[in-house]
């Protein structure tokens, strides 16, 4: 385990009672009523979580990927919804604007975003292309003045209330992928319905179409056919944060399956006191205690700036698989309570399958893995 500054253990300390004292409270009701939090994204805003990456030059507080990785936690161990909106907001959808905004995008769009008063999302994902990425089909047709975008999205987080997308698509003159920037505001932009799916519910996601969309030059952002080098830029900090989520709800189940132990009594006596549910419980935490310290190490070979892309996979590899290994196993020492709505346990189970998605599944990393092992 990394010894933690005075500064990180301030930035836990700090979601960590946004958490438990306005995140948990409200994280059934986000689940089942199936809504954006939108208060409590903004609230995450003025704590600073949406700025943590970027430097004070550029708004933003300028603190390292250890500390961001600590507040995901937090932030996944209130609601997993919050925390995937948050998260994406933080990273994918604000960082091409960082890189590449110019003054006018900065200004009316990027700094709002950091304050949670403009919501982003990224638009990678399409019908026929998830993992494969150079199967996308969007395309931006180069014109005298800029371009004019066709093509369909989906899996596009929060987009039902994004005010900017950053789009991954084709030019007709270059095989590699860019990156434009995009106004929800833009004639031609049309979000579908949300996609109604089996946890993080309250992130809402759906489908986004661009059917002759004119862009103008400025919103191209970087070089044209640079977009798949861009994204490999922060592509481990995807990972990395993945894995940091599925830390939070995982320990979110712990906790509740652990004060259940103590509590429920079978038998004559507290069924945490049952070998059985003590192996479990021994289990669960050697498993969240390893993905916990595999995480943070990546994050301080980033921060260090270091050689970290297998590490980055092998600790959302494991922290992913892991973390609904415990749901799981959480799930049985509730027993038919486990299955209940009345207990968060269930909830929990859904939303971890999420981790096993976000950053690349567990058959692609391993993959992957194995290339950066030579093999």
């Amino acid at each position: 385990m990394i010894e933690l500054t005075e500064i990180q253990q301030q930035i836990q300390q700090t979601f960590r009672d946004f958490a438990d004292r306005k995140v948990k409270p409200m994280a059934s009701k986000i689940d089942e009523e199936k809504y954006f939090p939108l208060d409590l994204f903004k609230e995450a805003g003025a704590l600073g979580f949406f700025g943590m990456r970027y430097p004070e030059s550029a708004g933003g507080s300028g603190l390292d990927i250890v500390s961001y990785s600590l507040a995901v936690m937090e932030l996944a161990r209130g609601s997993m919804s919050l925390a995937a909106a948050c998260t994406m907001q933080s990273l994918m959808a604000t960082y091409f604007l960082y890189r590449f905004g110019n003054d006018e995008i900065r200004e009316q769009y990027f700094a709002p975003a950091l304050e949670g008063n403009k919501i982003g999302a990224i638009c990678m994902t399409e019908p026929n292309a998830g993992s494969d990425l150079m199967a996308i089909k969007t395309l931006a047709k180069v014109t005298d003045d800029g371009f004019i975008l066709n093509g369909q999205k989906t899996w596009v987080t929060s987009a039902p209330v994004a005010d900017f997308f950053t789009v991954l698509a084709r030019t007709d003159n270059h095989e590699q992928l860019s990156i434009f920037f995009v106004p929800a505001t833009l004639k031609g932009v049309m979000v579908g319905k949300s996609i109604e799916k089996m946890g993080v519910r309250g992130s809402l996601t759906s489908e986004v179409a661009f059917i002759d969309v004119q862009l103008p030059a400025k919103y191209l952002l970087g070089e044209i056919g640079a977009g798949t080098k861009c994204l490999k830029e922060i592509l481990a900090e995807i990972r990395i944060m993945t894995a940091a989520l599925a830390i939070g709800i995982g320990t979110a189940a712990y906790e509740d399956a652990l004060k259940y132990a103590k509590e429920r009594s079978q038998f004559g006596k507290f069924i945490g006191k049952f070998q059985a549910i003590q192996m479990k419980f021994a289990d669960m935490a050697v498993q969240l205690e390893t993905a916990k310290n595999y995480v943070l190490h990546a994050a301080v070979l980033s921060d260090r700036n270091l050689p970290r892309q297998k590490e980055a996979m092998i600790a959302k590899l494991y922290a992913s698989e892991a973390v609904n290994n415990i749901c799981d196993e959480a799930s049985r020492v509730l027993a038919s309570y486990g299955y209940a709505v009345e207990y968060n346990i269930e909830r929990y189970l859904r939303d971890a399958r999420f981790t096993l998605i976000g950053g690349g599944t567990s058959e692609i990393l391993k993959i992957n893995i194995a290339k950066e092992l030579g093999l």
